[in-house]
C-alpha cells in the first residue's frame, strides 16, 4: 500500500491547521457527561440528528444522577428519531448508573475506565479523552476509516489499525486536532459519493487516483 512521505503528512496537517486552527466537535454538549452521552448516541447516525434529540434529553436530565432516575421508556421516546432506540436508551441509563456507583458521578479520564461503561467503545472513549481531557488520541469513525488509507495518510483495514497508523505517522504538534480535521474533511470534502477533489486543499498531495471522476 502506497503512503505519503513524512514531509507530505506534515504538509497535509499544516494546510488543515491554516484553514481551521481550532476545530470543534459538531455535537452540542456543555459538560464531560453530556459529551459522553452525545458521542455514544451518535453511533450509526448523524451529529445533526443527535443534536436534535439531546436538546430535549438534556433539558430533562443533564447529569448522571438525573438520567439514572428516568424510566427507559422516557429516554427511548426522546431518542427514537436516531434509531437503535432500545439499546441506546438502555445504555444511556446504565452508563449513568455506573458513573454514579463507581466514579462518584464524574466522567473518568482513562480509556480503560471509560470502556467499562455500557455502550462506550474505543472510539467514544477516544473522543472524550481528546475533547474533555486534551489527550492526543485518534478516534477513528467511518470517515477516517474510509479516507485515510485512500489519501495515503495511514494503512489498515480496521479502526484500530488505522488509529495506530495515524498515531505513528502524524507529527505530535498536530495530534490534538488531527481527528477533527479528518472528520470534517471526510464529511464535507472527501465524501463517499462525489468527493469534491477540485476544491480540496490537499488534492495535489492526496494519492487517490480517480480525482474528478
Amino acid at each position: 500500500m502506497k503512503l505519503l512521505s513524512a514531509a507530505q503528512v506534515a504538509e497535509v496537517f499544516e494546510r488543515f491547521k491554516a484553514q481551521n486552527p481550532e476545530p470543534k466537535p459538531e455535537l452540542n454538549y456543555f459538560s464531560p457527561y453530556t459529551l459522553l452521552v452525545a458521542v455514544m448516541l451518535s453511533a450509526q447516525t448523524t451529529d445533526k440528528r443527535v443534536n436534535q434529540v439531546t436538546k430535549e434529553l438534556f433539558a430533562l436530565a443533564d447529569t448522571p444522577e438525573k438520567m439514572s432516575s428516568l424510566p427507559q421508556e422516557t429516554v427511548s421516546e426522546i431518542i427514537r428519531p436516531i434509531g437503535l432506540t432500545s439499546i441506546k436508551s438502555r445504555n444511556v441509563i446504565a452508563l449513568s448508573k455506573k458513573l454514579c456507583e463507581d466514579f462518584d458521578g464524574k466522567v473518568p479520564a482513562t480509556r480503560e475506565e471509560l470502556m467499562t461503561l455500557p455502550g462506550v467503545g474505543r472510539k467514544t472513549a477516544n473522543v472524550v479523552l481528546n475533547v474533555v481531557f486534551s489527550q492526543p488520541t485518534m478516534p477513528v469513525d467511518t470517515h477516517l476509516l474510509r479516507i485515510c488509507p485512500k489519501i495515503g495518510l495511514a494503512e489498515g483495514m480496521t479502526p484500530e489499525a488505522v488509529e495506530k497508523s495515524l498515531l505513528k505517522r502524524i507529527p505530535g504538534e498536530y495530534l490534538l486536532h488531527a481527528h477533527h480535521w479528518l472528520i470534517l474533511h471526510g464529511r464535507y470534502v472527501c465524501t463517499a459519493k462525489n468527493p469534491d477533489c477540485k476544491n480540496c486543499i490537499i488534492s495535489d498531495i492526496c494519492l487517490f487516483q480517480n480525482k474528478g471522476n
